[in-house]
């Protein structure tokens, strides 16, 4: 059991036409099993190289890493990046949110606040919702015409390309939960004191639109999953499946830079320490 073949297996292919009502938000497919309890050893064992990998990327300096975390409210990006990420050093990664754009935020161009969050060298930096929102939102609640988000949508494209071509590995994850999954999560908010902060009222007029958002990223996941920087529709109904397939897909990603810790040109054995 080795989960591998996440990339492959949920991978958006560049300008495929995704139909989101038939991935299975609850499979399993890439445990042979499908045991919660025996994923857990592989789950700790993909952390650890995560930890190792990044420590080689802090090391080097030389390349950089931007995953953006999408998904519909209560889709677990919070609790996956908790979990996947949980191991790596503070130093070498941070989370970055994207809120309402601010008056000053709104007198530039969309992509002005995002740019400056982008990762450095031997970063790793975690977008917890995107410049995907400023497309997203605007096409479903039709904050502006429509050919607003429609040419936004090549802006990202050329943006992202940007970024790729002068060094930074961009893996994009679309938490993919259903209605009904949904519904639960929302529920347990509702009923738990502890949780109630993570509720918010506005949740449940985008739920309303359920429909609508689903025909939105359908779309801007098959014309925005371009071969430098790749969609991933990741079955999120299950938080533990998801954690691993997330984790698997970093782990691959990383191992593909071929990094290696910086050559010294000294001898250690020719050092002595008083």
């Amino acid at each position: 059991m080795s989960a591998k073949g996440a990339r492959e297996r949920y991978l958006v292919k560049p300008g495929s036409n995704v139909d989101l009502e038939r991935i299975d938000t609850g499979e399993k497919a890439l445990l042979e099993d499908g045991n919660k309890e025996s994923s857990e050893a592989l789950f700790d064992q993909l952390q650890t190289e995560l930890q190792h990998l990044q420590k080689v990327l802090y090391a080097q300096q030389k390349h950089r890493i931007l995953v953006v975390m999408q998904a519909m409210d209560t889709g677990g990006k919070d609790g996956c990046i908790k979990h996947v990420f949980s191991r790596i050093d503070p130093q070498g990664i941070r989370v970055q949110s994207f809120k309402k754009p601010s008056e000053e935020e709104l007198a530039h161009d969309f992509l002005w606040r995002v740019h400056q969050q982008v990762p450095r060298n031997g970063e790793m930096v975690i977008f917890n919702r995107s410049h995907y929102e400023d497309i997203i939102a605007v096409r479903v609640k039709k904050l502006f015409p429509n050919e607003v988000w429609i040419r936004r949508q090549q802006h990202v494209i050329d943006f992202e390309k940007m970024l790729v071509e002068e060094g930074t590995t961009v893996v994009k994850i679309f938490l993919h939960i259903s209605k009904d999954e949904q519904k639960k999560r929302l529920e347990s908010r509702l009923e738990n004191p502890g949780k109630h902060w993570k509720f918010n009222p506005d949740d449940l007029s985008d739920r309303a639109r359920w429909g609508e958002f689903m025909t939105a990223y359908e779309d801007l996941l098959g014309k925005t999953s371009t071969p430098l920087a790749p969609w991933y529709v990741i079955p999120a109904d299950r938080k533990w499946y998801r954690n691993l397939c997330v984790a698997r897909i970093m782990v691959d990603t990383l191992k593909s830079l071929n990094m290696e810790f910086p050559a010294i040109d000294w001898d250690p054995s020719a050092i002595k320490v008083d």
